[in-house]
Formats: C-alpha cells, sequence, structure tokens
C-alpha cells in the first residue's frame, strides 16, 4: 500500500507541475494514475484530500484557482517558480558550519525539518556534510510538549491559548498570547509576546505551560512590534544582587557558594577542627539566599543580617518538623509499548524528488548516491524501481520516466531519462531553513571552537534566507538561542580546542555537578559539547577510567600537559541522543513529596514519573547515581519539598538539618 500511495503522489507532482492552467479534482481523478483503485467518490474525495495534505506537509505547494471557467469549481496546480529551489553554492567553509547547524538538531523536534534542508541542498550539488568537525558537538533540546505549537504560532503569525503555571501558585491560569518569538536561555526556551487578558508584555517559560496549546486560526495575524529585542526581554527577568551576607563555611566544603562569594577570608584550623572560613555572599531576595545556604547543611552558617539567619533557621526548622512514613503513590502501569514506526510514503517520495535532480545530468553511481545522501545501495535502487512506474498523464511508453535497472543492479550506473518535469530540487521550507538558520545563531556565540570566522556564518545565514524566501527570515529573526559564558568559561573553551587540535592529555582540577567537591582528572579531550546554554568538554578520564562530561564553568583550573592524548582502542564518544544526563537502571530511585510552589523541580529536573497528590502538588521520582544530591536538594527546598523514599536517605536528610540548625539555637 505503502509503494502505490508513493507512485500516486509522485505521478499527481508531475501532473501538476506539467500542466498550465489549474485542474479540477475530477480532471485529477480521470488523468492521474492511482486513482482509479477509488471505487466511489467520497473515497476519492478522502484520498485526494489526504494526498494534499501530505505533500503540503512536505513542503509541496499546491496552489487553488479557478479550474473550471463554466462553474466556478476550483482546481489545483503547482507553480515552478515556488517549487523550485533557487540556486546556491556553498564554499567548503560554508558547508562545514551548514553541517554544524544542523547538527544542533539532531535530538530536537526540528531534526527532522534540520534533516530534510540538507537533504534537499544535497540534491542541487551543495557538499554539506552533518558529520563534519566532529570535534564539536552543537545540541539543542525542545523537551517542552509546548515547542513545537509555539513554533507554530510564531511562524504563522497566530495567537495562542495555554494554561500557565507560574512558580509557588497552587492552580494555572489560563493565558492568551501573541506571540513575537521565542528564545533560548541557559537551556530555557521561553515565548515572548504581548499578553491580551494583561494588557502587557510578557514572558513565559514553555517548561510551565500546563497541558495543550491551542493556536487560534481565526481573526487577524500577530503584529510584532518594530524594534523589538526578544533577547533583551527575557534577559530584564533576571535582577541582578543588591544584598550581601557574611557567612561561615566549613574548610573545603560549598564550593557553590565559595564561587560567587565577593570575598573569602581563610579561617585558622583549632586543633584537629576544619576550620571555618567567612564569605560575603551577594543575594537578590532572603528566599533564594536560604535555599542556597540550607543546601549546604551543616557545612555553612549565615552570620548576618539577622533577618536572614532567623529565615535559615526556620527553614531547617521545618525540615526536622516534617512528618515522616507518608506511603509513596504509584503512578498507573503504562500497557505495552509504543509500535515502532516503518517506512513512511512521504520519506520516500521525498527521496525520490531529492534523487531525480542529483542523478540527472551527472555521472553518477549507486554507490556514489547512497554515501550522498546517506542511504544504503539497496534503498537507492528499490526507490528507483518504483520511478520508472511513474510518468506524464497519458502514461504511454514516451511519457513515463525512463530508468536502466539493470545497470544500477549490476554495475551501478544510475541512467535516467524523460524526467525533466523533476529536474530542479525542491524548495526549502520555512521550518527547514529556519532551523538551519537558527542553528547558525548557536555557533555565532563559539566561533572559536570550531575554528570558524564569523564572516563565514553570515555568509551562509545570507545563501540559506535568499534560497528559501523573506518568509524564511522573519522566523529565523523569531527565534533566537543565547548561550550564556563569561570570559574565565571563554578561555577555557579556548584552551581546550587548542588541546583537542594539538592532540594533548589535560589535567582538570574539576568540581563535581552531583558532590561538592573537588577532584583532580587526567582527561584526553575528544570534542566538545555545547546543550542546553552550556559548553562540555567530552574526554576520557583516566580517573574514572570512561568517558565523562566536564561542565566547563566546574573546571575551576585547566592545564595542558607536555604529551599526547591516548584514548583506549574501542572507546567511543557517548550517544547523546537522550541528552547530556546519562541515566542507568543502576542509578539510585528517590521520590519527592513535592508542594505546588516547589514543582519547579520537574520543570528544572529530568524525572521518570510525576505523579500528582490531593492538595495540587507532587510526587516526583529521579533517578541518580549520586543520592547525597538530592539530599542537598531537599536541604534546600525546606517544608516546601521532602524526601519520601528511600528511608534512610529522608533520615539522612532529617539529621543533617538538626546538625545545621543547632548553632543558631546556640547562638
Amino acid at each position: 500500500m505503502s509503494r502505490r500511495k508513493t507512485e500516486r503522489q509522485l505521478n499527481l507532482v508531475i501532473c501538476l507541475l506539467s500542466t498550465r492552467r489549474h485542474l479540477t479534482a475530477q480532471e485529477i481523478r480521470k488523468t492521474v494514475q492511482g486513482y482509479a483503485e477509488a471505487e466511489t467518490e467520497s473515497a476519492f474525495k478522502r484520498m485526494f484530500e489526504r494526498d494534499k495534505r501530505e505533500l503540503r506537509d512536505s513542503g509541496i505547494p499546491i496552489q487553488v484557482g479557478t479550474g473550471d471557467a463554466f462553474s466556478g469549481e476550483e482546481g489545483y496546480r503547482i507553480s515552478r517558480s515556488d517549487y523550485e529551489l533557487s540556486e546556491i553554492e556553498l564554499m567548503p567553509d560554508e558547508a562545514l558550519v551548514l553541517g554544524l547547524a544542523a547538527r544542533a538538531w539532531r535530538h530536537a523536534s526540528l531534526g527532522e525539518a534540520a534533516a530534510n534542508a540538507l537533504f534537499k541542498l544535497r540534491s542541487a550539488g551543495v557538499p554539506v556534510d552533518a558529520e563534519a568537525a566532529p570535534g564539536l558537538t552543537p545540541t539543542m533540546r525542545t523537551d517542552e510538549p509546548a515547542f513545537g505549537p509555539i513554533w507554530q504560532a510564531v511562524r504563522d503569525r497566530r495567537p495562542v491559548v495555554f494554561s500557565y503555571r507560574k512558580p509557588g501558585q497552587a492552580e494555572p491560569q489560563r493565558r492568551e498570547i501573541e506571540p513575537w518569538g521565542i528564545v533560548n536561555r541557559s537551556g530555557h526556551w521561553y515565548v515572548v509576546g504581548h499578553d491580551r487578558l494583561r494588557e502587557d508584555r510578557r514572558v513565559f517559560r514553555l517548561g510551565r505551560i500546563q497541558g495543550e496549546v491551542t493556536v487560534v486560526r481565526t481573526g487577524p495575524d500577530v503584529s510584532v512590534p518594530a524594534g523589538v529585542d526578544l533577547r533583551s526581554v527575557v534577559s530584564e527577568q533576571s535582577v541582578e544582587p543588591e544584598h550581601t551576607a557574611t557567612v561561615r563555611v566549613r574548610a573545603d566544603s560549598a564550593h557553590a557558594l565559595r564561587r560567587s562569594a565577593l570575598r573569602v577570608v581563610p579561617g585558622e584550623r583549632e586543633g584537629g577542627e576544619r576550620a571555618w572560613d567567612t564569605l560575603t555572599l551577594p543575594y537578590t531576595d532572603t528566599a533564594t539566599l536560604v535555599r542556597r545556604v540550607a543546601e549546604q547543611g551543616a557545612n555553612a552558617e549565615v552570620v548576618e543580617p539577622a533577618q536572614a539567619r532567623a529565615a535559615v533557621a526556620a527553614h531547617l526548622a521545618g525540615i526536622v518538623a516534617a512528618p515522616t512514613g507518608e506511603p509513596e503513590p504509584r503512578a498507573e502501569p503504562v500497557e505495552g509499548e509504543t509500535p515502532g514506526r516503518g517506512p513512511r510514503s512521504a520519506d520516500q517520495l521525498r527521496r525520490l524528488l531529492m534523487l531525480v535532480p542529483y542523478a540527472l545530468g551527472r555521472d553518477v553511481r549507486v554507490p556514489e548516491v547512497a554515501r550522498h545522501f546517506g542511504l544504503s545501495e539497496k534503498q537507492v535502487v528499490s526507490d528507483l524501481s518504483l520511478l520508472w512506474m511513474c510518468g506524464l498523464p497519458g502514461y504511454t511508453p514516451g511519457d513515463l520516466i525512463e530508468v536502466d535497472l539493470d545497470a544500477a543492479k549490476e554495475t551501478g550506473e544510475i541512467i535516467i531519462g524523460n524526467a525533466e518535469t523533476l529536474a530542479q530540487p525542491l524548495r526549502l521550507t520555512a521550518d527547514e531553513a529556519a532551523s538551519l538558520v537558527v542553528g547558525l545563531s548557536l555557533l555565532e556565540a563559539l566561533p572559536e571552537a570550531q575554528g570558524v570566522e564569523g564572516e563565514v556564518l553570515k555568509r551562509v545565514g545570507e545563501k540559506l534566507r535568499g534560497a528559501a524566501g523573506t518568509a524564511v527570515g522573519d522566523l529565523a529573526d523569531a527565534v533566537q538561542v543565547r548561550v550564556e559564558t563569561d570570559e574565565q568559561v571563554a578561555q577555557t573553551r579556548r584552551r581546550c580546542s587548542q588541546a583537542l587540535e594539538a592532540g594533548q592529555r589535560m589535567h582538570l582540577r574539576y568540581l563535581s555537578g552531583y558532590l561538592d567537591q573537588v577532584t583532580e582528572r587526567d582527561v584526553d579531550p575528544m570534542g566538545l559539547v555545547v546543550q542546553d546554554g552550556q559548553t562540555f568538554l567530552e574526554g576520557y578520564c583516566h580517573l574514572r577510567q570512561d568517558v565523562r562530561l566536564f561542565r566547563l564553568d566546574r573546571v575551576l583550573e585547566l592545564t595542558v600537559l607536555p604529551y599526547a592524548a591516548q584514548v583506549p582502542e574501542g572507546v567511543g564518544r557517548r550517544d547523546l541522543s537522550k541528552g547530556i544526563l546519562q541515566r542507568s537502571d543502576r542509578d539510585a530511585l528517590v521520590t519527592l513529596a513535592l508542594e505546588p510552589s516547589a514543582r519547579w523541580v520537574t520543570e528544572d529536573y529530568v524525572c521518570e514519573s510525576v505523579v500528582e497528590s490531593a492538595d495540587g502538588g507532587v510526587f516526583a521520582t529521579l533517578r541518580t547515581p549520586a543520592p547525597a544530591w538530592v539530599a542537598r536538594l531537599a536541604l534546600s527546598l525546606g517544608a516546601e519539598g521532602r524526601v519520601v523514599s528511600p528511608t534512610n536517605l529522608a533520615d539522612e536528610v532529617r539529621s543533617e538539618a538538626e546538625r545545621a540548625l543547632k548553632p543558631y539555637e546556640e547562638g
């Protein structure tokens, strides 16, 4: 069925490309081979409507006009100027960055659009290599369910309606927004727009949108204010610290506090006791300071101001007084697995529309075409065998596409004739072109990571916009990616790039994200990964004797060693299709009971399951190799969240809170 459907749809494309006037549905039914299978008028209408929809989804622009001047019945055709890809030529360095831009979406919702864009460019002979520059892996995640409909709304300039839950809010509230664009900042996606109900500009984090997003298809299009800077609007949500606190911390601990301190005064050791260092710590509000200090347990104590000290004591007391023994809820088991998807008719049709333009006028063979498009040789021959069954209406030998299948099978030579109707590659859709342009914007913040000049990125972006049209430029400008970095991280990244290029081993003094510990590591660099607004070094760690990812903002010191890196034979880079966080069945499962005000935990951390509770809160289960990290999270939450299971971890959290509370009570 899929093969016959592909054959019918390809015949329809050829028919509508070759006609000079709009053909009515009945004319198409009579002339296009394949529609005779429809036994009734209603069956034909369903088949034809489905074909039109799928062709348009593939980027084929079917026009609607008057097909019959007497009856006024509408007709259909495909305009070549709208169908054909404009000529685009890329220099080798431009093709390199374009492959990198597409790779950024590989594991995200626009991955298919970016892959299709490269497929079309290759059909025009553009030498794009999605596997080029293996030392750099730029990736963007779009895990938020709201991303897809919000992207469509921004693309189509349509309003949206959704339910939104602000942090600390028990119930979500209805919002009606005119979206201006979406911004990725520090790994989170935000939509910026006009809130119709509040008559003001607003910013909404997509991870906090509850339920489905409704795209409003009626009414006027959204008008974006001239000169609006989406990044600046999102940045305005960040508040600079206005206060300072004096905090005591034990030596060799509380490293996260130390890194943000304005001043550190080392303490003196007394006997065998660890010394207490004194930090001057900036903060924006008391609640945030309380969470950061409480997270450190008995290793940190606020000295002043008195208000903050009292707030920390109350926070810790709430943990000690929290109820125990509450049963952990169980989510309903999922029955069965989602069946795997077989090959789609649309995939084969898209390949045929790309294969013909590339093979016509070129002396190419099956192995070369397979490598060029990332296909198997068997797949190429199978596509060719379908192609020779298609052609212009009439379907006589002179109308059908000519394919020498014997030559393809025996010598690999591809000989195609009578296919001038499909000689030009298909134009990029708005989603396809915009996915590449937005991917380029991610690379703009990292030119030194791959040795690419900013001018190259600019040239490629201009060529893409020219080949795809002005609408693509508008969409690409409305989707912005912001990579947060500072000079120290930028310098670390440059030194990692130099070590990668020279093939040298590095020594790191590294702060663990799971444990409040600083370790010394010898690492053989393998590549750089950019994801969620952060840059990671991927390399073979000799301490752990395995491949590890090191976040560059946690690298305290880096030394390039004067000898060559030697990654053990058979050790390869990680599969990042499921993200940077690599979970394992060996990891511990920890369940937290979260109040409504702490639901943000389910937004910021990957959860195995989230179960609603009767009071509007949730029970969130996380899988982690370091339960001590979840214990620190529970200490920072206070009465807003507590560990339910395992019980020994819950006891540890309560005991640590008691130890941390003691100096406040004595003081």
